[in-house]
């Protein structure tokens, strides 16, 4: 088999997730996507394609990562340009080269970035509606359109270092631990000022995330800024988990993975 690092972007409104769930799946996965233009091109060999990160349906890529595996021996910029010719308009490979064949993307990886846009706007601008989400204020702050950006930048330095994420994650039996190391996370405001005026996105990164765990973190820090919860209450989560979460976790179509560091 010969072996080949991608780095892929999409966007996954129309996608059940990365992974391939098989015949009964609600809608096409990315990797059944991708899979289906390989056996093509490799006239219906045996491929295999795995990934760094598995995205939620919904989610957005701009740098996730995979290896594949093929039986046929072509170019890489061949193949990269022959998979986005077969390929839908919402995915595509930006890059393409030859890798070992004990690489793996998920497990070799260092770091990974993660962004997740929002808008406070009261009516959501509809070219942002399948890329972002909307954060509109609680009932009580509703009149004056109330929502503490400042207080939720306060509330992103809390989840800086080490912790263990167990209320910010759905419970997975396959892992051992929830405690996971976050190297940054801020609050930025985004630049489609010709789109929206109040466009923003949490950008977080690090050593590994939980199942929905920047969805969870999003969401508590979007009540810290409708002022449902306060800051004390995410510092306790994180030194005294337990089964409460403080917050839902927030809509898929606001994640966007970044980029995945090695």
């Amino acid at each position: 088999m010969y072996h080949h690092l991608m780095v892929i972007s999409y966007k996954g409104s129309n996608y059940f997730g990365w992974q391939d769930l098989g015949a009964n799946e609600q809608k096409p996965t990315i990797q059944s996507t991708i899979h289906q233009v390989l056996k093509k091109i490799c006239k219906y060999q045996e491929c295999k394609i795995s990934a760094a990160s598995r995205t939620d349906a919904g989610v957005h890529a701009q740098g996730q990562v995979a290896k594949i595996a093929i039986p046929i021996d072509v170019d890489s910029q061949k193949l990269l340009r022959g998979m986005n010719s077969l390929l839908p308009n919402d995915i595509r490979i930006l890059k393409c080269e030859i890798c070992s064949p004990d690489f793996n993307p998920n497990r070799d990886s260092k770091s990974k970035e993660y962004h997740y846009y929002f808008s406070t706007a009261l009516t959501l601008n509809p070219l942002l509606y399948d890329t972002s989400s909307q954060v509109l204020p609680s009932m009580k702050n509703s009149e004056i359109g109330l929502i503490d950006i400042k207080e939720m930048e306060r509330a992103c330095k809390l989840f800086i270092g080490e912790h263990d994420f167990y209320n910010f994650a759905t419970k997975d039996t396959s892992i051992n631990s929830t405690t996971r190391n976050i190297l940054n996370c801020e609050l930025l405001k985004a630049d489609f000022s010709n789109i929206s005026h109040d466009l923003y996105y949490l950008k977080i990164k690090g050593d590994g995330f939980l199942k929905h765990m920047v969805r969870y973190i999003s969401g508590a820090i979007f009540e810290v800024g409708r002022g449902r919860i306060s800051l004390n209450d995410i510092n306790k989560a994180l030194i005294n988990p337990n089964e409460k979460k403080l917050s839902p976790k927030t809509k898929s179509r606001g994640l966007h993975l970044i980029e995945i560091f090695y």
